[in-house]
């Protein structure tokens, strides 16, 4: 079967790998998967186009009901789509999107959610057969660069200390984007960062939205509040902004870093989340549904609902060692049993079968 697969696949982002393991997973089960970035389209008419062409798609796959789902209203094959999270957490809170998220459901031969919660926000948001929507955890699976350099990575921050070992990073992963709330800790942060100098708090994750390497044109994911979380960084005490690093890369600073922060409004499910305790890594993360759905305060993680809160949560995790070995321990014993490749790989490929008997 020829799937055509949709996704925003702005670089070194969530969204683009897991539209590449599932695209992986698709094509390991002998079908030709051909995945192209959303924002290459400008109407569904384009992509509707690019389906009849010869020789021609037999199904259709995307990411994110709005973004990517939409793009499929024209075409005359049968599709499935996967919920990306802020279409069924923010976009169905505008009742123009939401018609329109609504119109994809419909037509949708299945939906993937990521968490139980994510389905039943969808079912209640919008109109659509339950028995269609199926629950499916991200898979995850790490890698850590054996070349990667934490002191030159910490330096090329610029966070300057004659005691690099002694520091305690706290790792927060997001790209850019304001659903990601970036600066939602760095006040608070910084009051702390001056009573304890070895607390640094370092932002790393994409700004951009493509790279275009012929012509070296880069395009800012969200110019204006990339220059504000730039400008804030470099003026504010103990925060510090990294710059993108490959998967791998990404993945070694997080296993040195003290913790792994997440301080989204948003989330459908953070990768980088199960990322890090996939690595052993303890988490912080801010408690929204997407967030609490996979890290259970004091068992696979901690939670926090307030920057007072997380300085509160954050000091726990320094003083009580108990604490960080039993959330750690825990974190990789709930990413090992519930986000597993095997069953992620059996659930696509018995889905887009689905797709063949239209």
């Amino acid at each position: 079967m020829k799937l055509l697969f949709l996704a925003c696949l702005s670089p070194k982002t969530g969204n683009h790998t897991t539209a590449e393991r599932i695209r992986s997973h698709i094509e390991s089960a002998g079908h030709t998967c051909e995945l192209r970035d959303a924002a290459a389209f400008k109407s569904p008419a384009e992509v509707a186009n690019l389906i009849s062409r010869h020789p021609p798609f037999e199904g259709a796959l995307a990411i994110h009901l709005l973004r990517a789902g939409s793009l499929l209203l024209d075409i005359q094959v049968p599709f499935g789509v996967i919920f990306g999270g802020t279409d069924i957490n923010e976009d169905v809170k505008v009742e123009q999107k939401r018609v329109v998220m609504e119109q994809v459901l419909l037509k949708a031969r299945f939906a993937v959610a990521f968490t139980d919660k994510l389905k039943e926000e969808a079912e209640l948001f919008l109109l659509s057969q339950s028995s269609k929507i199926y629950v499916q955890p991200q898979g995850i699976q790490t890698e850590v660069s054996e070349k990667f350099c934490w002191a030159e990575f910490l330096r090329s921050s610029g966070v300057s200390s004659e005691h690099v070992d002694e520091l305690r990073v706290f790792l927060l992963v997001c790209g850019l984007r304001r659903v990601k709330d970036p600066l939602y800790l760095v006040e608070v942060f910084s009051e702390w960062h001056r009573e304890n100098p070895l607390n640094v708090l370092v932002m790393i994750g994409p700004r951009y939205l493509f790279f275009l390497s012929n012509s070296g044109v880069r395009q800012k994911i969200d110019p204006v509040f990339t220059v504000e979380v730039e400008a804030v960084a470099k003026k504010t005490a103990g925060v510090f902004l990294a710059q993108e690093r490959s998967q791998r890369e990404l993945h070694a600073a997080m296993k040195r870093c003290f913790t792994v922060v997440n301080s989204s409004v948003s989330e459908g499910m953070s990768a980088a989340i199960l990322e890090a305790m996939d690595l052993g890594v303890p988490v912080l993360a801010r408690d929204i549904p997407g967030n609490a759905a996979v890290v259970h305060h004091e068992f696979t993680g901690l939670l926090y609902s307030s920057p007072q809160e997380f300085v509160h949560q954050s000091q726990r995790l320094l003083s009580d060692h108990e604490l960080r070995e039993r959330v750690v321990r825990n974190g990789k014993l709930y990413v090992e049993e519930h986000h597993g490749l095997k069953q992620e790989r059996e659930t696509y490929q018995r889905l887009v079968d689905t797709l063949l008997l239209a």
